[in-house]
């Protein structure tokens, strides 16, 4: 008996130690979250999402970003590193072009060339062009660094009509390429929340990169405003939706509480953690929330110290909320119109919605199909 607790104390003691003391990358820091607004009002629970039929993706996982273009095709991008191209029924699929990295945002050019923000590219990720399409393609890369810091989490790209390219390089601190892939490296930036992500610029005519907004909590999804004046911009780890002038020049978002004359927050305290952002069709603007707001990240925002514990415990018992699908549409002007939800988590990681004339596309960061509603079933 005597020896038995021994043992159990000097497991128990190895194990204290082992969570107390364990270096772990991450360096969290005390933040203050708004009080959770659970699901009411506009977000409201309901099952919309639940109706969802499915496209087959072959072998190829994770439709994280999907464009549809004007000739009826669409893009997909998935976790092998390749662009896709299908019908809407799915068929004649295709191979556009293999980056060898993990595209997470895309966009077409004036001249119909891909740019993609592929942040497994390369030594730690970049800004890229494709040339051609197929095993041919050949990639550039636009930019890798901005002021001679390189780009470490290159994450969603729009590209404007005079061809100037807004991105964001979504954490200074953790890499996809350095810390295990996107979804880990994402977990350990906003559980740090030492916001260092940036909103960007390139213009391909001078070749320069330059920011505009600094002290992000990994910057998200993008868009452009119909006239081109205003970028729409997730902060992932603040639980909100910016406005941000395309005039602005290197704003820090954390001095920016009560807005700037370029820069405002246009929904906040958003009931879960926007991903993508994509516009639709009459004026409509579509976020993914991703997942769920979790009690944990709240509850211990002011305790930096329990977040870094938590990072001790092996990955599959990290904080990571459960798996709740919804996506929502907005207007420029903030005002939510429509939601659609799925509480049983089926369809896992809802990061966006790329809406057409008939069907509404919902974009995943890990599910095995391209899901697909038609739009009564939407209620649009």
């Amino acid at each position: 008996m005597r020896r038995g607790l021994l043992t159990f104390a000097g497991v128990a003691a190895a194990a204290t130690a082992y969570l107390l003391g364990w270096p772990v990358p991450a360096d969290p820091v005390a933040w203050q979250p708004p009080p959770t607004p659970g699901y009411a009002g506009p977000h409201a629970v309901n099952d919309r999402l639940t109706r969802l039929q499915h496209l087959d993706l072959g072998s190829e996982v994770g439709p994280e970003h999907v464009v549809a273009r004007p000739d009826g095709w669409l893009y997909v991008a998935v976790a092998s590193g390749k662009i896709l191209r299908l019908r809407p029924d799915g068929s004649a699929r295709e191979v556009v072009v293999n980056t060898g990295g993990r595209p997470l945002g895309f966009d077409f050019d004036a001249e119909g060339a891909l740019v993609i923000a592929d942040p497994l590219y390369g030594e730690h990720g970049a800004l890229l062009k494709a040339g051609g399409s197929g095993p041919s393609a050949r990639l550039q890369v636009l930019a890798d660094r901005v002021d001679g810091d390189p780009l470490r989490y290159v994450d969603a790209v729009v590209v404007a009509r005079d061809g100037k390219i807004y991105f964001t390089d979504a954490s200074r601190r953790f890499g996809p390429k350095q810390w295990g892939g996107t979804f880990p490296a994402s977990v350990l930036d906003i559980l740090e929340h030492q916001s260092t992500g940036r909103l960007l610029e390139h213009d391909p005519a001078t070749g320069r990169t330059r920011v505009l907004v600094a002290g992000l909590c990994f910057p998200n999804g993008l868009a452009l405003s119909q006239d081109g004046s205003h970028l729409f911009l997730n902060e992932t780890g603040e639980y909100r939706v910016w406005k941000v002038s395309v005039q602005a020049d290197r704003l820090d978002a954390r001095q920016l509480a009560a807005g700037s004359p370029q820069a405002q927050v246009l929904l906040s305290n958003l009931p879960g953690y926007p991903d993508n952002l994509m516009r639709g069709r009459d004026g409509r603007l579509w976020v993914g929330l991703a997942k769920p707001r979790g009690a944990f990240i709240d509850n211990n925002a002011q305790r930096p110290w329990l977040r870094r514990l938590a990072l001790r415990l092996p990955k599959a018992l990290w904080p990571v909320p459960p798996a709740y699908g919804h996506v929502f549409a907005f207007d420029e002007s903030g005002r939510v119109l429509a939601d659609l939800q799925d509480p049983s988590g089926v369809y896992p990681e809802t990061t966006a919605v790329t809406e057409t004339e008939d069907r509404l596309y919902i974009q995943s960061l890990h599910a095995k199909t391209l899901g697909w509603l038609d739009r009564k079933s939407a209620g649009l």
